[in-house]
């Protein structure tokens, strides 16, 4: 498979103010809290053959944000991502498959030290040069991990039955990578 219209080979480093790591999971199983990672780090490295290309990308799990300050820091806790413990999150591709706009990203994701594999539905948003003579890649993914499978098993029984956190959770991916220095 060859690299797509736009993107070159060589690596391109995640524009994170132009980039959004985001989650959704179930709430008393009547809404869906959202929030991001405010620190996220990421490099592309792209090959001639794009199947050979890999992404590693850290996430602070310290920039846990919810836009609730006391979810946060229950979030940051022993309970869930216990932050003094485990630092980071962190994303290593294992590979790529697809067509020129729609992709698989496999790889592992390490969340309190436990890696799984995952897969990100991926599409290409295309390459763009910015008024600042930057080359910009867009890309957008998403998937649905197990927080159990992780070891994020905090819960709490509702009165009507059922739990509040739900075990699903929806990872939501916008990234834009700018392209190596000529």
């Amino acid at each position: 498979m060859t690299i797509p219209n736009g993107l070159t080979a060589g690596t391109w480093n995640l524009d994170t103010s132009h980039s959004e790591v985001g989650f959704t999971v179930r709430h008393a199983g009547i809404s869906k809290v959202r929030g991001t990672f405010d620190d996220v780090h990421a490099v592309m490295n792209v090959t001639e053959n794009i199947e050979n290309s890999t992404i590693e990308a850290t996430v602070k799990t310290d920039s846990f944000n919810s836009k609730d300050s006391n979810r946060d820091a229950h979030v940051k806790g022993p309970d869930f991502f216990d932050i003094a413990q485990f630092p980071e999150m962190t994303f290593s591709s294992t590979g790529l498959s697809g067509d020129d706009e729609n992709y698989v990203l496999a790889g592992d994701l390490t969340i309190r030290g436990v890696t799984k594999p995952v897969e990100f539905n991926t599409e290409f948003n295309g390459v763009a040069v910015d008024p600042f003579g930057a080359t910009r890649a867009g890309f957008s993914g998403q998937t649905v991990i197990s927080r159990k499978d992780f070891g994020l098993t905090y819960n709490a029984a509702l009165e009507a039955g059922g739990v509040l956190i739900g075990d699903k959770v929806t990872i939501s991916l916008d990234a834009a990578f700018v392209a190596p220095a000529e």
